[in-house]
């Protein structure tokens, strides 16, 4: 008998997630809200149909913890889309590496057979699209944690 991993499992440990549907994209989502990038971390490698952001993510798995009590933490991770068939953008500079991007959401847009689209949506009105095979995402962290430079948690205003 198996069981599911509760949140608890996870406490002071990196990360590494994988979603092969939507609702487990919806986690992977939600813990990479608010990662940053400089625009020059993407890769697309059609030859091996993988695209791949490091990412600067904030650890809202930690938020918890350290309100109040401590600086808050972001992690350098790895977003790993596999099965792509195509990339899109709207609204994201190309390669620039001055250029700084904020995650906000990831989608599934399921399409024919499995396929679909992964769609990553951008601060500013930037958006990313993977065409996928199937779904099968992964966030991996890959370095220690370090204090976020602003301190801060990230706000949306609404």
């Amino acid at each position: 008998m198996t069981e599911d991993a509760r949140f608890e499992d996870g406490v002071d440990r990196p990360l590494a997630l994988m979603a092969c549907d939507a609702e487990d994209l919806q986690v992977i989502s939600a813990l990479a809200q608010d990662a940053v990038f400089p625009a020059s971390e993407m890769r697309w490698t059609p030859a091996n149909r993988r695209f791949a952001i490091l990412l600067n993510r904030f650890r809202w798995e930690d938020a918890p913890k350290a309100q109040g009590r401590r600086d808050f933490e972001r992690v350098q991770a790895v977003l790993l889309i596999e099965d792509v068939m195509a990339v899109r953008s709207q609204g994201v500079p190309k390669g620039d590496a001055d250029t700084i991007l904020s995650l906000l959401a990831l989608e599934f847009r399921p399409g024919e057979d499995g396929t679909g689209e992964v769609v990553m949506t951008l601060a500013g009105d930037g958006v990313i699209s993977c065409s996928v095979e199937a779904l099968e995402v992964i966030l991996r962290d890959v370095t220690r944690p370090y204090v976020a430079p602003s301190r801060k948690a990230p706000r949306h205003p609404d």
